[in-house]
């Protein structure tokens, strides 16, 4: 079917997912119930949905290397991306928030939101492919330029999201450790439709503060070199044009991750939404925003093979269709963001959670 951004959404019969394929069922083993009140309505959830089971990336990673063995030709770095990130965003990013600096407030405004939203976007999952070694074959290199593609972003985190992101998908709903997942204090206080919109307007700041509640990392060398260095850039950026950029980037930072119809996808890639697949914890997207997003859309195929690259998740489910095409799938990210608001049995508790795995 057609992406719902291409048309008007309709508010009270919009449908987020759809079932692909003929029969199957979800391979993640989620058993939890829907909640359901008096009368059978969905209702919001009071805790998390508990597995005990592993997650389900791995299990069909390996089912997939069984059928599919010459899937494995797909793995390794990109090379056109780091000429992507860096002519197509890095440079216009900072370009556009010197040229921005003088504008009136309403055109300022649009192109922030419009263009530096969508390109800051872009860096953050830009990042999350040099993240998986992605960009070059040298683990070092693609730190050392994520420091680059973290210049217009204009707050460095570069290195604190790497360990972060590796331990999400290491460790997919482990209390404790996978700090993707919303904390207690969220899912307690976020609750109706005008809390929702509260926290997706400034959904960001909850990724980036959760962690250090969560589960803080140790300082490195690499965390003291991705902040000087981007202290460096923002001093230079402050004394070469004043401190307007800087606040564009901040600006671009809090829209990209608020009401913009890239961000869906934080919410769309792992929450569970029981009236469509209660079994479900990890959604794909195939629709055009992934031209913008590095195909973060495709976000099954990532987890079970994060060492293939943005370019090449199309490849795997053309090659195992079978395992991909049984999985419900959302359709819009500007859907997923009104449905997270507006459905009552959708909200923070929506998460798989693991308990953490005891010593041996």
């Amino acid at each position: 079917g057609q992406s719902s951004l291409a048309s008007p959404i309709p508010l009270r019969r919009f449908t987020l997912c759809r079932r692909m394929g003929k029969g199957g069922s979800s391979t993640a083993a989620v058993e939890a119930p829907a909640v359901r009140g008096a009368k059978g309505k969905l209702v919001a959830r009071t805790d998390f949905f508990w597995d005990d089971n592993d997650e389900p990336h791995a299990a069909r990673r390996k089912a997939i290397m069984k059928a599919h063995p010459e899937v494995s030709k797909l793995t390794g770095p990109e090379w056109r991306s780091k000429y992507i990130c860096l002519f197509a965003l890095v440079l216009p990013q900072i370009w556009l928030s010197v040229v921005t600096a003088d504008l009136p407030w309403l055109p300022y405004l649009a192109i922030a939101y419009v263009f530096g939203a969508t390109i800051t976007q872009a860096l953050f999952l830009a990042i999350h492919e040099l993240a998986h070694n992605l960009f070059f074959k040298s683990p070092l290199h693609n730190r050392l330029f994520s420091m680059v593609a973290n210049w217009p972003i204009g707050i460095p985190y570069t290195i604190p999201f790497r360990g972060y992101h590796l331990e999400h998908h290491k460790f997919q709903g482990v209390d404790g450790v996978d700090t993707d997942v919303p904390s207690y204090f969220e899912a307690q206080h976020i609750r109706g439709p005008l809390s929702k919109t509260a926290w997706a307007c400034c959904q960001i700041l909850t990724y980036a503060l959760r962690p250090m509640f969560i589960k803080a990392q140790d300082i490195t060398a690499m965390h003291v070199t991705n902040w000087a260095v981007q202290i460096a850039f923002d001093a230079a950026m402050l004394y070469a044009f004043g401190w307007r950029p800087l606040a564009y980037m901040v600006l671009c930072i809090l829209l990209a991750g608020g009401l913009h119809p890239c961000a869906g996808h934080f919410i769309s890639e792992h929450y569970v939404f029981p009236h469509l697949a209660p079994k479900q914890e990890t959604y794909s997207y195939y629709g055009p925003l992934n031209y913008l997003t590095w195909n973060v859309g495709y976000h099954n195929e990532h987890h079970d093979f994060p060492y293939i690259p943005w370019s090449r998740l199309p490849e795997l489910r053309r090659i195992a269709p079978e395992f991909y095409d049984n999985l419900a799938v959302c359709e819009s990210w500007v859907g997923v963001i009104w449905d997270y608001i507006m459905r009552d049995d959708v909200g923070p508790y929506n998460r798989v959670k693991r308990p953490m795995p005891k010593e041996e």
